[in-house]
C-alpha cells in the first residue's frame, strides 16, 4: 500500500471514529435524559425576580438559575454577599466573554463585583462562581441594546438569621412575672451541677426570686427547692408557672433536688456568683 493510500485509509477511519464517538455522545440513557430534563427545568424555570435599591435586578438564590442579560456596549455589574469570599470564577466561553472582579464598602464587609461584559450580541454561555459561603450558577446572554446594569441576589437564609437574632433579643429581655423594669432586677446568680431541668437563669426583684428552666420541663415534676439558711435546708413558698419557678423569698443560697439514689439530680443556686 502506497504512503498516500495508507493516510488515506487513516484518515477514513478517525473520520469513522470520530462519528462513533460523536453518535454515542448524543445518545443518553435513561438515567442520562432524565437527569438533563430535570436540570433543564430548573435552568428554564421563571424564579422570582425584584427590583432593588439603585435600580438593582434582585434574583432569589437557589430558587433557579438566574438569566443575566448583558450588552456587547455596556457592562453588567453582578454584586455578591457583603463578606463574602470569591474563590473561582469559570465560564462556559471564557473568548467572547470577559468577567473582571471589582469591590466595594469598607474592608470588613466588602463586596465582590463580577463586571461582565460580551463582546458580541447572541450569545448565551454558563458561568459558576463559587465563594466561601455557597455557589452560584448563572446564565450569561448578549444582546444588541437591552442589558442589566445591576443585579444582585437576595438570601433566604437571611431570613431566618434575621428572625432568629430577633427572638433571641426578646428572649434575652423576657422577665415572666417581675412586676419591675428589668434593669431593676438582680441576675447575679451562679448555677453549678448537673441535670436535664438545669436552670437557663435565676434573677430577683428583691423580693421575689424567678427561676427559670429549660420549655422542656413543662408537663414533668418539677424538683424540689430548699433555701439555706443557717446551715439547714429550709422549704418556702414557691408555685410553678410553664417554665417559670417564683419563689416567695428573695434567696442567697438554695438547692434543687429531683430523684433519690443514683438517680438523684442536685442544682446550687449562690448568689453573687
Amino acid at each position: 500500500m502506497s504512503r498516500a493510500a495508507y493516510l488515506a485509509a487513516l484518515g477514513c477511519a478517525w473520520i469513522v471514529v470520530f462519528a462513533t464517538n460523536a453518535a454515542a455522545a448524543q445518545s443518553m440513557t435513561a438515567n442520562e435524559a432524565k437527569g438533563a430534563n430535570l436540570s433543564g427545568k430548573w435552568r428554564a424555570g421563571t424564579g422570582l425576580v425584584t427590583n432593588g435599591a439603585d435600580g438593582k435586578v434582585i434574583f432569589l438564590f437557589g430558587e433557579t438559575q438566574p438569566s443575566v442579560v448583558c450588552s456587547p456596549l455596556q457592562v453588567c455589574d453582578i454584586e455578591l454577599q457583603g463578606g463574602e469570599v470569591v474563590r473561582d470564577v469559570l465560564v462556559g466561553d471564557t473568548v467572547r466573554w470577559k468577567v473582571e472582579p471589582a469591590t466595594s464598602g469598607a474592608a470588613a464587609g466588602q463586596a465582590i463585583h463580577l463586571i461582565v461584559k460580551p463582546s458580541e450580541p447572541g450569545l448565551v454561555t454558563s458561568m459558576v462562581v463559587t465563594t466561601s459561603r455557597r455557589t452560584y450558577h448563572i446564565q450569561l446572554k448578549s444582546h444588541t441594546s437591552q442589558y442589566m446594569a445591576r443585579v444582585g441576589f437576595d438570601y433566604p437564609e437571611d431570613v431566618s438569621s434575621k428572625l432568629a437574632d430577633v427572638n433571641a433579643r426578646l428572649e434575652a429581655g423576657r422577665t415572666p412575672e417581675a412586676g419591675v423594669p428589668s434593669e431593676q432586677l438582680t441576675f447575679a446568680y451562679a448555677v453549678s451541677g448537673n441535670a436535664s431541668w438545669k436552670p437557663t437563669r435565676v434573677y430577683s426583684d428583691g423580693m421575689k426570686t424567678y427561676i427559670q428552666f429549660p420549655r422542656s420541663i413543662a408537663g414533668q415534676d418539677a424538683p424540689v427547692l430548699f433555701v439555706v439558711s443557717g446551715g439547714q435546708n429550709r422549704i418556702v413558698n414557691y408555685r410553678m408557672k410553664n417554665d417559670m419557678m417564683v419563689v416567695d423569698y428573695n434567696i442567697d443560697r438554695a438547692v434543687l433536688i429531683s430523684g433519690v439514689g443514683k438517680h438523684k439530680q442536685k442544682i446550687t443556686i449562690r448568689r453573687g456568683g
